[in-house]
């Protein structure tokens, strides 16, 4: 469980009226999510607690359920598309393109939105094609209002339908109640956005291998052109339009648009149904090396940026009774909420408000002359720290924190785990 999750899993286990008051200062852009995973937990009994207090085995299932649930249904979803416009062995194919896609398999098994959002924009697809346009407004709201970047499907689909007045009505409402979510989003979007850089070169290459694979089989006379007009839009709209947007005003990440690769799983899908003699079953066969590495691969600790329970055992191992703990920066005070009982055994040296109290998602801190006082008098501190070589917060809080324990402390030692480093400090001479 990385650390995205954990915010999942210690936020959908607050109080319903906690949560009300979280969304009003942070994260409303997953209000509906949290909620929604609020109610898994409660059925899920207390979401199965680990012997720390964080996730067990329970928990955990519980936690990406939803998700396997939702990929599941995007898959199938994508079938009855390509089905509708092509036939059954494009929906067969179609469907199994999408649901092998890395990026599909990777927020299949991720305790976030994405993939709920991806099930219900590509339905929405389904039932503008079929013209029901109260369902189709109702499920692409849902799909909005899990995330509210789902709403660049729009373009997308009115490309396709921007004949239909069914559609143009149906477009004007969905807008039109995604509004109060996106004005309060608006004003939460300084704190909630702003780790995001502008789109690297990286991100760049990635969407231009995707929608040149998307043009070239666009051009197939095999594929039915109602489904080009469907499939190719949704590819390159929504994240072509959140790039070039976040050249400005960065806004981008892939997971944000992962419904997109609906469409490059339609378009390749009915064109290798189209195909015939051999060479579609030698293609299949050389793509499926890769992706089952790289679909092992998503199943390990290594493909997430960090590793939540990792860390908390580690802390858990190092710590003694009465030890203090520090952040740094503040915001990998993630690592121990999602295990409250280790980290309600530990002082938290600099921490004011509990993410509770605070109505926040890692809490407030104290002020950089307080965080001081408390620091000196501490024996002996166990920091939670980033993997070396990342960006230091140049905020005077963590300032202090890294200067005060280079001039006040020993390190007895450093150990790396996925993605973190815990390191231990004591008073000069105290080191064991």
């Amino acid at each position: 469980m990385w650390r995205d999750e954990s915010v999942t899993w210690q936020v959908a286990h607050r109080p319903l009226g906690s949560i009300a008051e979280l969304l009003g200062q942070v994260d409303a852009v997953h209000g509906l999510y949290y909620l929604l995973m609020h109610a898994v937990f409660l059925a899920g009994d207390g979401g199965g607690t680990g012997p720390g207090g964080g996730p067990g085995a329970g928990g955990l299932w519980a936690l990406r359920l939803p998700s396997v649930a939702a990929t599941a249904l995007a898959a199938a979803g994508v079938a009855a598309v390509a089905h509708r416009l092509a036939g059954e062995r494009a929906a067969l194919w179609s469907g199994a393109a999408y649901a092998v896609l890395p990026p599909v398999q990777m927020y299949a098994q991720e305790g976030r939105s994405y993939a709920l959002v991806a099930a219900a924009v590509v339905w929405a697809t389904y039932l503008m094609l079929r013209e029901r346009w109260i369902a189709y407004c109702a499920v692409l709201l849902l799909g909005c209002w899990l995330h509210e970047f789902a709403v660049l499907a729009l373009l997308a689909h009115g490309v396709t339908a921007r004949r239909s007045r069914g559609w143009r009505w149906s477009a004007a409402a969905v807008v039109a109640l995604l509004l109060p979510l996106a004005a309060v989003s608006a004003g939460q979007a300084e704190q909630q956005l702003g780790w995001l850089g502008r789109p690297g070169w990286r991100d760049w290459a990635a969407y231009g291998v995707v929608a040149a694979i998307s043009l070239l089989l666009a051009r197939s006379p095999a594929l039915p052109r109602e489904l080009v007009r469907v499939a190719l839009p949704l590819a390159l709209l929504p994240p072509g339009l959140l790039m070039a947007v976040s050249l400005v005003h960065p806004l981008y990440v892939d997971r944000y648009v992962l419904y997109a690769l609906a469409g490059p799983a339609l378009l390749a899908g009915t064109r290798l149904a189209a195909a015939r003699g051999w060479w579609p079953r030698l293609l299949v066969a050389a793509l499926l090396v890769p992706f089952g590495w790289w679909s092992l691969w998503l199943r390990t600790p290594e493909s997430r940026k960090d590793d939540v329970p990792a860390v908390a055992a580690a802390v858990r191992e190092r710590a003694r009774p009465g030890d203090a703990v520090l952040f740094l920066p503040s915001r990998r005070r993630e690592w121990l909420l999602s295990s409250p009982d280790l980290y309600g055994s530990l002082r938290d040296l600099a921490l004011d408000h509990t993410p509770a109290a605070s109505r926040s998602l890692q809490g407030t801190e104290l002020p950089t002359a307080e965080i001081w006082a408390r620091l000196v008098e501490a024996p002996r501190v166990v920091a939670l720290l980033d993997p070396a070589g990342q960006p230091l917060d140049p905020y005077p809080r963590e300032a202090v924190k890294r200067q005060t324990l280079a001039s006040h402390f020993d390190l007895c030692s450093v150990d790396e785990v996925r993605g973190a480093r815990i390191a231990v400090y004591a008073q000069p001479g105290r080191c064991p």
